[in-house]
């Protein structure tokens, strides 16, 4: 595939001088035995922007996160993040940059042996020299932020819903008051409703905190709903990246049967009607929920349209449409 530049994000991020790189990668090299799974990749990363990043299973999405993150080695390249080059780094200086970012990974990685709350609060533990009370306190207001009742702190992992243990992971990752949150696949397992409102927690999380966000995901419907640019990986390197319209045209024969196969022409054609005024939104929303009010129409959201879900915030929608906290 051919490469594309790394071009800057379309909505809220700062662009032209102005923008500022959080995480940039040059030349990454990453293998295991004698296969390369990132050979020669290069990536910027916008500071307050979403960026989405995609390939084929087994391509090294995850690599390239752990890799970002210190867990993996790399054979080659630099990895500079907020303009500082992590090899230079010392222990202490180390610890200080790996404040400033949270990870959401896949199936959550809680502890399985502590409650939610101390979850919450391992990393305040770690770095933070906090007395019991006002750790207990930050943990319930981290609980809160990511929308899980209170009684969900005294819970065990393996008493929590799908829904609650992204939260809860979520929850913890954001204990620090990080600027940069990483997620490995975040609506993985989860209901169209549930991922759909997961999206929106992002997405709330992300414009109220400032978060500069890199999203791991096969989701396309996250990718449509809250990603500023998307990358996509191939053959070792990004392949091409930009806002989601411009990958639309692309002619990488993976991109096209990405975004233009079965399960993305759904979303491709919501999205170009959603994009083409509220004339074309008005006609998709009612034609999947009868009866829709000109007043209700700035809550539609993309991914309740595709679903068949009634879009949160119709008066009178059932229960079972709007969802529920934690699904």
């Amino acid at each position: 595939m051919e490469a594309t530049p790394n071009s800057p994000p379309e909505n809220g991020a700062p662009t032209g001088a102005a923008r500022e790189v959080v995480i940039r990668v040059r030349g990454l090299q990453v293998g295991f035995g004698d296969r390369l799974v990132m050979d020669g990749l290069d990536l910027d990363i916008y500071r307050g922007e979403v960026l989405g990043f995609v390939g084929a299973s087994g391509a090294g999405k995850s690599v390239l996160t752990r890799t970002i993150l210190g867990l993996l080695p790399k054979r080659a390249g630099t990895i500079e993040v907020y303009g500082r080059d992590v090899d230079t780094l010392s222990m202490r200086e180390r610890r200080e940059v790996e404040q400033r970012w949270g990870v959401l990974f896949q199936q959550g990685a809680l502890f399985s042996s502590l409650t939610v709350l101390q979850n919450i609060q391992a990393p305040m533990r770690e770095h933070l020299d906090l007395s019991p009370k006002l750790r207990d306190e930050l943990a319930m207001l981290k609980l809160d932020l990511v929308g899980l009742p209170a009684d969900a702190a005294g819970k065990f992992p393996s008493e929590l819903s799908g829904g609650m243990v992204k939260r809860a992971s979520l929850a913890r990752a954001l204990a620090l008051d990080p600027d940069l949150l990483f997620l490995d696949e975040p609506t993985s397992g989860l209901d169209p409703i549930g991922a759909g409102e997961f999206d929106d927690l992002i997405a709330t999380l992300q414009r109220t905190l400032g978060l500069t966000v890199f999203m791991v995901t096969h989701d396309l419907d996250s990718l449509y709903a809250i990603c500023d640019r998307v990358a996509v990986l191939g053959h070792g390197k990004v392949a091409a990246i930009g806002p989601i319209s411009e990958l639309l045209l692309s002619k990488d024969e993976w991109i096209n049967a990405y975004f233009h196969g079965k399960r993305g022409s759904g979303r491709e054609a919501a999205f170009r009607q959603a994009a083409s005024g509220p004339t074309m939104t008005k006609r998709l929303s009612r034609a999947i929920v009868p009866g829709i009010g000109d007043d209700a129409l700035g809550s539609v959201r993309l991914r309740e349209l595709l679903a068949g879900a009634a879009p949160r915030g119709l008066r009178g929608a059932p229960r079972s449409a709007r969802g529920r906290r934690g699904r």
